[in-house]
């Protein structure tokens, strides 16, 4: 006869006591009768039992008690702690409101003043993520095996976002302080996206940084000691990665904020030995390009004629350039050398020639101009007067640099045509310019779109409100990761995410691009990652990388034409039924106290024997 002995019954009981303990925490003062009885709460809590709806209405009510945006992201760090689905049901529900808090700009903020809010927002035993020192690098599978056994049930991560802090948004090297950054990207990718919670891994490597701010400050908590050199700084990623990949092998990384010659180095070494990303370098060109091929539908010249100057020459700038040098070989037919020839960039010391005179960074070469002759531009006021550019687009990190001067003159150059006006630097204190400012300065004919939020802006002569278009990477590198996870890819290619690119430029509805409208409003960011994923794993399907098989079928089978045509180019179209199967398996939090309990008693109860 089987059985289970007492001792087996004793700790069953016990686990299944501790889980309870756990889950009715979670639920708070929507924990039931039931269970509040069962663990000895008579008195101990309120007698009200509230439901869902009650605790978002209350904790929403607490985060707009907060004076500050900085307040406000501490208040949600500690919700997000404590009560992760009560977390996600207030940043879905109030998206628009609440993910610049989260995120940019406000979670620049944080970054700035992680060591000194850090214990304040996580119990101390709680695993955040990954903090991965260069000594830890030399145990790593300890470290790994220490946040295996931290987690509750077990279930190992199917994203993972890894940053070293040496150039966190425009800010520069805040080491270990840059954790804010993947912690703060992977809610996006739970909030925008539906990636499950608790297979999501923040990791930071923590080996060291320059800033002389941190290493001198006393409440630092990174390691203080200088970045080490290229070869250490090499080998130690290699073996940090090796051990993530044999570890978790269908595990997605994606690099976040390197400093650019190692974000380009580590996308070159290995993107097509593990599946990952550089959300830097292809997503910021991703949504970039979505952005840009509405403007250029609606700016009123042929695209052969378009004059692109950029400002900011790092690996998000050059990433965006090489991804609209595709788009017009692609779409519009032009020779890679003559769309490569529409392109101009400003750094630091001016316009990028090649006689400047000075040895250019490797990343800088391609884009480069050998047509200026003697001529050379200092600043960006004498650039635009040579290149008379129909776009401008700001990836430097300096603050107004597209001045009142600046933007009248693209204004007066575009007289016949829309000016396109892209400021991406984030936060808002790094941007080229606002919304209102590009408005007031180009007559309201401005085809804009930022890296940061910015306000409506009402015209004043007729009253009516024109919204700013938002070029944040937080439209497309959710998609591509719950497309990634889903249909696991050998690798991310470059059409893949060119797809990604066409599918956000078709998701804008009919009254969005009456508006002259860039991007789709942020209130539908869930629908629209569904649409990109979907368009992610039609292309992957096309070039029959895709491992799991599912995948195919459905594909195949709702859009027979993709079968056999891998050398078409990427369209971003979808199918429904693809897009159906997406949704179908997007994670949402519990909407109800039952469903919770179910759910998570599901998850972490031990089996019976």
């Amino acid at each position: 006869m089987f059985g289970v002995d007492d001792s087996r019954r004793e700790s069953i009981e016990g686990s299944r006591r501790n889980s309870m303990e756990l889950v009715g925490a979670k639920a708070g003062t929507a924990m039931p009768a039931e269970m509040r009885q069962a663990l000895n709460l008579k008195g101990l809590v309120p007698a009200s039992i509230e439901n869902f709806p009650k605790q978002e209405l209350r904790a929403y009510e607490q985060l707009m008690s907060k004076s500050t945006n900085l307040e406000k992201y501490e208040f949600l760090a500690i919700l997000r702690s404590t009560h992760v689905n009560l977390f996600f049901r207030l940043v879905i529900r109030h998206f628009k409101e609440i993910a610049p808090i989260i995120y940019t700009p406000t979670v620049g903020e944080a970054c700035l003043n992680y060591s000194h809010i850090y214990p304040f927002l996580y119990p101390f035993r709680t695993s955040i993520g990954l903090f991965i020192t260069l000594e830890d690098a030399n145990d790593i599978d300890t470290v790994i095996s220490n946040y295996c056994s931290s987690s509750i049930d077990m279930v190992h991560p199917e994203i993972a976002v890894i940053t070293d802090g040496s150039r966190i948004l425009g800010l520069g090297d805040l080491g270990v302080n840059g954790m804010g950054i993947p912690i703060g990207k992977l809610q996006l990718y739970v909030a925008a996206a539906g990636l499950n919670p608790r297979r999501t891994l923040p990791i930071v490597l923590d080996f060291g940084t320059n800033s002389k701010r941190y290493l001198n400050d006393p409440l630092y908590l990174g390691t203080r000691e200088e970045r080490p050199d290229d070869k250490t700084f090499y080998e130690a990623t290699e073996t940090v990665l090796t051990a993530l990949h044999r570890a978790f092998p269908e595990l997605l990384v994606q690099f976040e904020d390197f400093s650019t010659d190692h974000a380009f180095g580590l996308l070159d070494q290995w993107r097509n030995k593990i599946l990952c990303f550089n959300d830097d370098i292809q997503g910021t060109g991703c949504v970039i390009l979505g952005g840009f091929i509405s403007a250029v539908e609606q700016a009123g010249i042929p695209a052969q004629d378009h004059r692109i100057l950029f400002v900011g020459a790092g690996s998000a700038g050059v990433g965006v350039a090489k991804q609209l040098v595709e788009y017009f070989t692609v779409e519009h037919g032009i020779p890679e050398d003559e769309a490569k020839a529409m392109f101009w960039f400003v750094d630091s010391r001016g316009l990028i020639t090649a006689n400047r005179g000075d040895r250019l960074a490797s990343h800088k070469v391609y884009f480069a101009r050998s047509d200026n002759g003697d001529t050379q531009c200092e600043s960006l006021a004498d650039a635009l007067e040579y290149v008379k550019p129909t776009a401008l687009i700001g990836l430097s990190t300096v603050y107004k640099a597209f001045n009142e001067r600046i933007l009248t003159r693209m204004s007066e150059i575009n007289a016949e045509n829309r000016p396109i006006i892209f400021p991406l630097s984030n936060p808002e204190t790094k941007a080229e310019c606002s919304f209102e400012e590009a408005m007031r300065c180009t007559g309201n004919r401005v085809l804009f779109a930022s890296g940061t939020a910015f306000p409506e802006y009402v015209i004043p002569e007729t009253g009516e409100e024109r919204v700013p278009g938002q070029g944040n990477n937080m439209y497309v590198f959710p998609a591509i990761g719950l497309g990634a996870v889903l249909c696991k890819p050998t690798h991310i290619s470059d059409t893949m995410i060119y797809a990604v690119s066409k599918a956000l430029a078709n998701s804008l509805t009919s009254e969005e691009r009456e508006l002259g409208e860039l991007y789709p409003r942020i209130e539908r960011i869930r629908q629209v990652a569904a649409e990109l994923a979907a368009a992610l794993i039609v292309q992957a399907v096309r070039e029959e990388v895709v491992l799991d098989k599912h995948w195919i079928t459905i594909v195949h089978r709702s859009m027979p034409e993709t079968a056999g045509d891998q050398g078409k180019q990427p369209d971003g179209r979808v199918s429904r039924r693809v897009v159906g199967e997406v949704k179908t398996l997007m994670w949402s939090p519990p909407s109800s106290v039952e469903q919770y309990i179910v759910e998570a008693m599901t998850t972490i109860d031990p089996d019976d024997v």
